[in-house]
This record gives structure tokens, C-alpha cells and sequence, in this order.
């Protein structure tokens, strides 16, 4: 006696139709998700940026009464200009130290924004090409006209 094989269960329409439709709202609210995110990372480096140039030029303004002080230290060493030029020196030190810790921000926001605008790329490519798709598939169909014979 031969086994029957189990019969290859088919594709059912209605929840083939459910699928395609949440992959295609999928696709659509990632491709604003991807957007939106692009929009805040490109503010939050914007921020990064200007915070960078900030601790730039307060640094170089340092240097600059660094520079004086020492020479105020070298010519009169007193208490005072001693003090001054420690001062100067640690704020220089916490400078530095804040330029590193935004730099290093700065750098991996850099990373997630330039992976980020790709996939924001891929994702509004295939949800225009998918919404292209659907008005072409939507159309109502051309009603043609019998040829009259006679």
C-alpha cells in the first residue's frame, strides 16, 4: 500500500493580501521614522558643531592670557601671577577636556547620521517606487467599446 503524500498547502489570497499590506505600511513608517531621525541627528551635529567652534576660540582666548600671564610671571613672580597662570592652566586642562568628550559625541553622531541618511535613502526609494506601483495598480480598468459589425 502506497503513503499519500501530503498535499502542498497553497497560498490563501486574504492573508496574502494582509501581508503585502503591512510590508507596504512598514516600508511607509520607516521611511518617515528614517526621516525624522535624520533631521534630529543633522540638528543634534549642527549643535555639536557650534559647541566645538564655542570651545575653540574660548580656548584660544585662554592661550592668549596664558601668554600674558606668563610674561607678567616672569617678569614679577608674585603670588598673584602665579595664581593667575595656574588658573588659566586648569581652565585650559577642563577646555580640552570638554573639546575631547563633544569631539568624541561629535564623531559617533557623525557615524549614525551618514549610516542613517542611507537607509532614509533605500527606504524613500522603495516607498516611492511602491507607491508608484499602487496608483498604477489601482487605476479603474479601460471599459472598451464592441465593434459593431454591419
Amino acid at each position: 500500500m502506497a503513503v499519500k503524500k501530503k498535499a502542498r498547502q497553497l497560498a490563501k489570497s486574504a492573508p496574502s493580501l494582509t501581508a503585502i499590506n503591512r510590508a507596504v505600511d512598514t516600508l511607509s513608517d520607516i521611511a518617515a521614522e528614517t526621516k525624522k531621525a535624520v533631521a534630529a541627528l543633522s540638528s543634534d551635529k549642527k549643535k555639536l558643531g557650534n559647541d566645538t567652534k564655542r570651545l575653540r576660540n574660548k580656548r584660544a582666548a585662554l592661550m592668549k592670557k596664558k601668554k600674558i600671564a606668563t610674561a607678567r610671571k616672569k617678569k614679577n613672580a608674585s603670588a598673584d601671577n602665579k595664581k593667575a597662570v595656574t588658573a588659566i592652566n586648569k581652565d585650559i586642562n577642563e577646555i580640552k577636556k570638554l573639546t575631547r568628550k563633544v569631539s568624541l559625541l561629535k564623531s559617533r553622531v557623525s557615524e549614525e547620521l551618514s549610516a542613517l541618511k542611507d537607509v532614509s535613502k533605500r527606504a524613500g526609494a522603495y516607498d516611492k517606487a511602491v507607491s508608484k506601483v499602487t496608483k498604477t495598480l489601482n487605476k479603474p480598468k479601460k471599459k472598451r467599446k464592441k465593434k459593431v459589425v454591419g
